[in-house]
C-alpha cells in the first residue's frame, strides 16, 4: 500500500513539474516571438548603475532599467534564481558594466541584451498581463 501511494504522489508532482514547465516555455516563446517580429538587436553591453530596477517577465527574461535607458536582458538558461530569496552574487568584469555572455544576475549568465523602446517596453508588459518581481 505504501509503495502505491509514493508512485501516486510521484506522478502527480512530475504531472505538476511538466505544467509549470511548459507555461515558461510558452511565456518565453511569447518573448522570443516578439524578438524576431520586432527585429530587435542585441548589443554587447549596459552601463549600470546602484540604481538599476528589473522586472521579471518569465525565468529566462527580465526587463532591465537604467537611469535612462531600459533593456531586455535574455538569460543563457532560465535562471529560477530570480524569484528565490537567496541572493547570489553577481559576476562583474567592470563595476559600471553588465556585459552580455560575461556577467550574471543573481547568479544567471546573461544571454543576450536587447535596447527597448518605451512602447516596446509596454508591450513586454502586456504579454505577461503581470510583471514578476521588481528588484
Amino acid at each position: 500500500m505504501k509503495k502505491i501511494i509514493i508512485a501516486l504522489a510521484a506522478m502527480l508532482l512530475a504531472a505538476c513539474a511538466a505544467q509549470e514547465e511548459t507555461v515558461t516555455k510558452d511565456e518565453a516563446q511569447a518573448v522570443r516571438d516578439f524578438i524576431a517580429v520586432r527585429e530587435l538587436g542585441d548589443v554587447d553591453k549596459l552601463h549600470s548603475t546602484d540604481d538599476d530596477h528589473w522586472y521579471e517577465l518569465d525565468a529566462s527574461f527580465i526587463i532591465y532599467e537604467t537611469r535612462r535607458e531600459v533593456f531586455l536582458v535574455e538569460f543563457s538558461r532560465a535562471c529560477h534564481e530570480l524569484s528565490q530569496q537567496q541572493v547570489v552574487a553577481d559576476r562583474r568584469w567592470d563595476r559600471n558594466t553588465v556585459r552580455a555572455r560575461f556577467d550574471t544576475i543573481r547568479g544567471c549568465r546573461i544571454g543576450k541584451i536587447f535596447p527597448l523602446t518605451v512602447g516596446e517596453v509596454e508591450e513586454l508588459m502586456a504579454l505577461g498581463e503581470s510583471p514578476g518581481s521588481r528588484n
